[in-house]
């Protein structure tokens, strides 16, 4: 196995240098997160051909480091070893080191993401993989202290010096590997079945460890339901739904929702907000209130889409990639955490008495920096406690978080101001349906400036932009900016239901159908400088929906509205041949297995 194969490299051989030396390409990058290592001492290049060319004529590793601006993990590498002299001058020396913004790169970053999984059984972020000179990803790993990510660095360095060919072989059959399917399960089961045989009934939510929101399974799970009732489903719907609001996962003062959860009760966050997150779930809860016939859900949908509304949108009037998990102190989740001190010079006995018992602050704080707010009792059931009514518990509850509300008004959260196509046309399909089913007026305000930064700013009419600087396109468009813009701009044709709207959304969908899908399948983007891409008959679902799935779902409304009898068959055709692998594994295609039930 080719990881066992370098981590047992023993020997370290010199590597012939360039007499040209690199320099460090990020200053005024308009991506915040490249912006940030500018001053690295790292001769970071950004990801384009001349960075793979310079790989190929000096016979070095590319060292591609992926990572996003309100990654807490990503600042503690930066901090440990990239401001290191002695990590960045090997670096410099023995490799071309790449910054990519996983936000601006998606695609690249999913190829990355899916190499280590396959060569390690986990990913995340910082992702830090070495590359051939001929794009052949060979080694990753995750976030690294310093002394063992310099172990790692002299170990591949003096591999590749060693015996190149070998290793460039290794990388080619890796490579090889992951583009063959793996094999068919004995019987195909259901994304009820799957999903039951992987829920946490304590909890709730999927899995033993980290608690993920998984919103594109939940959107299916909740459609299955509410086609036919299943008492199993509904009990582990709610139990999640409940607990991903009640406790760590959500901001109980100002609204929203984190990332995930590093525990599996759902207590202890990684506190990023991201942009995708907070649409889909408002989405995931607007649907919940109907289905399941709880109002609860609808208030916390609209509190959702209010907190984006509130401190995502831009002056452009779409709304911002992220919220950063760590304050403008450095102190991850300092921003959303009270200790003791803080929250006595804040409130007045009786509010504190009546918070604390309600959000979970009685015991030792579990954070550094103290308390994060975690909805333990209901208003009633702390009025018993306390010998008063609970009615005078809700008002307690009012003054206090106003006060809180108030003091961390004060504070300072770094922002990511990226405005990515994808991510708001997932926002603009939130805010679109949102109105449509609330006719709430500021819902279809702020849809309309999304809908008009789409249309008017990211898309010419012919081709689609991730984002912009100055005018000018800054990162890889993606099939997934072009699913996900499509879907919420139908999404807005079916508020407005101008014939203008679906014919916008229409044009998006057909450019993407043409640049992204062949009879071999879908691709997650165009031109690539990395061999590990092969096309797909369906891609799966991640913390994002499958936009294969998206694009094909939007297509079919857009055919019947628009009389595209073209687009009609493309996208029957293209969710026929994905059928046998969506049902092979279910759980993981949700928003595909949606479409085929």
């Amino acid at each position: 196995m080719i990881v066992r194969f370098l981590l047992i490299a023993l020997s370290l051989l010199p590597l012939a240098v360039s007499a040209a030396p690199l320099s460090n390409q990020l200053k005024h990058h308009p991506s915040p997160y490249l912006a940030m290592h500018a001053t690295d001492p790292v001769a970071w290049q950004d990801w384009n051909a001349a960075a793979v060319e310079r790989a190929r004529r000096e016979g070095k590793l590319l060292y591609i480091s992926v990572g996003y601006f309100s990654c807490h993990w990503c600042h503690v590498m930066q901090r440990e070893s990239y401001k290191n002299q002695d990590i960045a001058r090997f670096l410099n020396r023995h490799f071309v080191p790449v910054k990519v913004d996983r936000e601006l790169e998606s695609a690249l970053d999913a190829r990355l993401i899916e190499f280590a999984e396959r060569t390690r059984g986990t990913s995340g972020w910082p992702l830090n993989v070495f590359v051939t000179p001929e794009g052949h990803p060979v080694y990753a790993a995750l976030y690294l202290p310093p002394a063992e990510f310099k172990q790692v660095l002299e170990r591949l360095q003096g591999l590749w010096a060693k015996d190149r060919a070998s290793l460039e072989r290794l990388a080619r059959e890796e490579a090889a590997r992951g583009l063959t399917p793996p094999p068919a399960p004995a019987k195909a089961s259901s994304l009820i079945e799957e999903a039951l045989a992987q829920a946490d009934f304590i909890h709730g939510g999927f899995g033993e460890q980290s608690k993920f929101p998984m919103a594109p399974q939940l959107q299916a799970l909740l459609a299955q339901q509410a086609a036919k009732s299943n008492p199993r489903l509904e009990e582990l719907l709610t139990l999640t739904l409940d607990n991903m609001a009640n406790l760590g996962l959500y901001d109980h003062l100002g609204g929203g929702f984190f990332r995930y959860t590093v525990d599996p009760s759902w207590k202890t966050p990684h506190f990023e907000k991201m942009l995708y997150d907070n649409a889909l779930l408002a989405r995931v809860y607007l649907h919940a209130a109907a289905v399941l016939h709880a109002p609860r859900y609808e208030t916390l949908a609209r509190a959702t889409l209010d907190f984006m509304a509130r401190d995502m949108r831009g002056s452009d009037g779409a709304l911002i990639a992220s919220l950063s998990a760590v304050d403008d102190k450095n102190i991850e989740g300092g921003y959303y955490l009270w200790s003791n001190e803080a929250l006595a010079a804040a409130l007045t006995e009786r509010e504190a008495q009546a918070y604390r018992l309600v959000y979970g602050m009685q015991d030792a704080a579990p954070f550094e920096a103290g308390y994060l707010p975690l909805r333990v009792l209901t208003a009633s059931e702390a009025a018993k406690r306390l010998g008063v009514e609970a009615s005078d518990v809700e008002k307690l509850l009012t003054q206090a978080s106003d006060k809180l509300r108030a003091v961390r008004a004060k504070r300072g959260l770094p922002r990511d101001a990226k405005l990515l196509a994808g991510w708001n046309g997932l926002a603009l399909t939130a805010f679109a349906e949102a109105a449509r089913v609330t006719n709430e007026p500021r819902y279809h305000e702020v849809a309309n400036g999304i809908q008009k930064y789409l249309a008017n700013t990211l898309w010419d009419g012919k081709v689609l932009k991730r984002a912009v600087d100055k005018g000018r396109a800054v990162g890889a468009v993606a099939l997934e900016d072009y699913a996900y813009v499509a879907q919420g701009l139908l999404e807005w044709a079916r508020l407005t239901n101008e014939a203008r709207d679906y014919e916008t959304a229409r044009a998006v969908a057909t450019a993407a159908w043409r640049q992204f899908y062949s009879e071999r399948g879908w691709r997650l983007s165009g031109a690539t400088l990395i061999q590990a891409d092969a096309d797909e008959v369906a891609i799966a679902d991640g913390p994002l929906p499958s936009p294969s799935a998206v694009l094909i779902e939007a297509s079919l409304v857009l055919s019947e509205k628009t009389g595209d009898a073209a687009l009609k068959k493309t996208a029957r055709a293209a969710l026929e041949k994905g059928k046998t692998a969506v049902r092979q594994d279910a759980f993981w295609n949700a928003t595909h297995a949606r479409l085929l039930n």
